[in-house]
């Protein structure tokens, strides 16, 4: 097997330099290796493995932790053209595809069949199936279907020195041997490159109920949160945004969210109960809102949603939109949203929040100024702010965007130095020669 034929033109090497997390390395890498095929990235793995050169596998740069970004002396994999669905089983509901495809082409695959792709984050419409993998990555109907995680049943995975395995298979159980698609899943590329994806279909709802609802504050939206999730009902989606989250999606795009309340949230119930369940849902959220709504026509509904998707986007005409990840035990909704918007009054730093709130997920957005640089100064002390009172409250610093190189300070204090040894030894054990995304995901400042 010949050589990988690596780019080293300026153009190439700044396309690859870093995800959208609004860091950028100080330095431009070796080069990058676009591989179309498994072949090409065995090739690339078994070249980098004989240099002793470190490789950043990469998908469409979507990430928001840094993971993909890279530096001088290594190389990128760019797994971006890998971008077939190879197969797809509306009776068995999986479909396998190679780690490029985008998120939203897998459901708008299986639409055809009634099925759709579970897993949906913001950026569904960009971000890669590889790269979604990665991170473990959620989106607004993690409150009901799980992460990805939940969704992916099988892998093939091209290890450090060339080697390729196969992990799972196309059944919903399987418990022959260690579960190594769980262990690669979130391993932000440090352990193997995902190349295929075996993935869990689910049926199409049969009907959806959305439900819109406004409050005074972001903690009384946060308490309501909670009290939905304590109400015995599983939404499909629980979502929720701040006053300066409104406000900003207003300003982009001429609606007047902010005018009915300073936080909302956003509520979907699905299947056949779905009306039964929205009626549990509207009793609870009455305690605490006199603004609210519920639909059953889809165009209203997916206009709430893609206001809700579109908040990144609007906060980012605001400055760099860095997203944050912190997740808290759902019971502590309010009082870490309370400690959000404290952090941004006292440090000055110009904080946003939105949450996957049926999960406990909250995204702190920080919009950088100019000069403003996320990993020093007010920003940085932001975060660690951030982490600290989610650590607190027996929280995490990483929900579902993962570790990167952004959020290495805070690993030892969450995970301790008995748990970090052996993801090292881990490590080790699949890859020696520490050549996969040296210095992400398990190594702490």
């Amino acid at each position: 097997m010949d050589d990988p034929v690596l780019l080293t033109d300026l153009d190439s090497l700044e396309r690859v330099r870093t995800d959208s997390s609004g860091y950028v390395p100080e330095t431009l890498p070796d080069g990058v290796v676009i591989a179309t095929s498994i072949d090409d990235v065995v090739a690339t793995l078994r070249y980098a493995s004989r240099e002793g050169i470190p490789v950043v596998t990469r998908g469409s740069g979507s990430g928001l932790a840094a993971g993909a970004s890279a530096s001088a002396g290594e190389i990128v994999l760019d797994l971006g053209s890998m971008t077939t669905i190879l197969e797809l089983d509306p009776v068995e509901q999986i479909a396998v595809v190679q780690a490029g495809v985008l998120n939203s082409e897998v459901s708008a695959a299986a639409e055809p069949h009634g099925l759709f792709y579970a897993p949906d984050p913001a950026s569904m419409t960009y971000c890669s199936i590889g790269g979604n993998i990665a991170t473990n990555a959620g989106g607004m109907r993690c409150a009901k279907y799980g992460v990805t995680r939940e969704s992916v049943l099988g892998l093939t995975v091209v290890l450090a020195d060339g080697s390729i395995i196969r992990t799972g298979g196309t059944t919903i159980k399987r418990v022959s041997g260690y579960d190594l698609t769980a262990l690669m899943i979130g391993s932000e590329g440090t352990l193997g490159v995902v190349v295929e994806a075996t993935l869990r279909l689910r049926p199409a709802p049969v009907a959806v109920s959305t439900l819109s609802a406004y409050f005074v504050d972001v903690v009384q939206a946060a308490q309501c949160a909670s009290a939905i999730v304590s109400s015995g009902v599983q939404p499909m989606i629980l979502e929720l945004m701040d006053g300066k989250t409104l406000q900003a999606i207003d300003d982009d795009t001429g609606t007047t969210h902010r005018d009915h309340g300073g936080a909302m949230l956003l509520v979907q119930t699905d299947g056949y109960g779905a009306a039964l369940e929205m009626d549990v849902i509207t009793s609870v959220v009455e305690s605490f809102s006199s603004s609210m709504a519920v639909t059953t026509n889809p165009v209203e509904s997916e206009v709430l949603v893609e206001a809700r998707r579109h908040a990144i986007h609007a906060i980012g005409r605001h400055g760099v939109a860095y997203v944050g990840d912190v997740g808290v035990p759902r019971k502590h909704l309010g009082a870490m949203a309370a400690e959000i918007h404290r952090i941004g009054e006292e440090t000055g730093v110009d904080l946003y929040t939105v949450a996957h709130a049926g999960d406990g997920n909250l995204h702190p957005i920080l919009a950088l100024r100019p000069g403003e640089l996320i990993d020093r100064g007010a920003p940085k002390e932001a975060m660690n702010e951030i982490f600290w009172a989610a650590n607190a409250l027996g929280g995490t610093l990483s929900g579902e965007h993962g570790i990167g190189t952004l959020k290495k300070d805070w690993l030892l204090p969450e995970l301790g130095a008995e748990n970090l040894d052996v993801l090292a030894r881990i490590k080790a054990a699949l890859d020696p020669q520490e050549i996969l995304n040296p210095g992400k995901a398990i190594f702490p400042s």
